[in-house]
């Protein structure tokens, strides 16, 4: 199995005062799909949990929809430079009966780590329709419970602490205990692990949850968990506008700029519990 990590030569600058010392870096390598040896993707990912990451993708792009419409995965060989196999070329086989995607919704054969949706063959596929809507959701959690959680992501992500060059996504529960967290320098292959974990835990539809993630959240990283059926979405950075636009249509509440104890609700506000005695505006 490829790194996590690598540790290379720097020349640390600080102050006017230089030295060399050994630096730790976020492992990136590509990871090839194939759907019954057939290239479906290339992604470039932090090795591991890679089967997670698969589940996950296909999950998120419509082409299953629980953990019995895959019959099973492996690696392929694919040799190195030194001859050693990579562990970089998955090929997973549908279920009987499970029709393999559409082109239509096929990404481009190279996606990066940075963006998984830009990579679509064509934009209109780019609403996927969820099996699992998360609108009706009961899901109600508490504001400091939200407030927890960016503290709750950081101390779990492990890699991070070492790197500083990794995503974050964690699933929660409506008290705020970890389901799962998953990195990787793709945010949304940290989403697409952590979903494909739930998935092979037989825990999709994700009901009460919250996707809990490390940055910003994008269109891509909304749609995902409303693939996933994940009532609720809070990120540490900003949404875009595409991103409340579908929360708003999927009925997903979207929670941006979570920091310290305050956040921005941008939709589904219905399901946030405050604090009867804060003060309103």
């Amino acid at each position: 199995m490829g790194r996590i990590t690598t540790r290379r030569p720097v020349l640390r600058v600080d102050a006017g005062s230089t030295r060399n010392r050994p630096d730790t870096l976020a492992a990136e390598e590509p990871l090839e799909i194939r759907l019954s040896s057939k290239p479906l993707t290339v992604t470039m990912r932090t090795p591991g949990h890679d089967v997670e990451l698969a589940h996950g993708f296909l999950l998120t792009e419509s082409v299953i929809g629980d953990h019995a419409d895959v019959a099973g995965a492996r690696y392929c060989d694919s040799p190195g430079p030194d001859g050693r196999n990579t562990y970089n070329v998955l090929d997973v086989q549908l279920a009987p009966g499970v029709p393999p995607p559409d082109n239509s919704v096929e990404r481009n054969f190279y996606t990066t780590s940075s963006c998984g949706v830009c990579g679509k063959a064509a934009l209109d596929a780019v609403r996927l329709r969820s099996v699992h809507p998360p609108e009706q959701d009961p899901l109600r959690v508490r504001a400091e419970t939200l407030v927890d959680l960016p503290d709750r992501l950081r101390t779990a992500q492990r890699v991070f602490s070492s790197t500083g060059g990794l995503h974050g996504a964690g699933l929660f529960d409506s008290a705020g205990e970890p389901l799962a967290v998953r990195e990787d320098v793709g945010r949304h292959n940290a989403v697409d692990k952590v979903l494909g974990k739930a998935l092979l835990d037989g825990s999709v539809p994700l009901r009460g949850s919250v996707l809990m993630l490390s940055g910003r959240a994008s269109f891509e990283l909304v749609q995902k968990a409303a693939m996933a059926g994940v009532p609720c979405v809070a990120a540490v950075s900003a949404p875009s506008s595409l991103a409340v636009e579908l929360a708003e249509e999927q009925g997903i509440t979207l929670v941006g700029f979570l920091r310290g104890s305050s956040m921005n609700v941008y939709t589904g506000a219905e399901r946030l519990v405050l604090d009867e005695n804060a003060p309103t505006a």
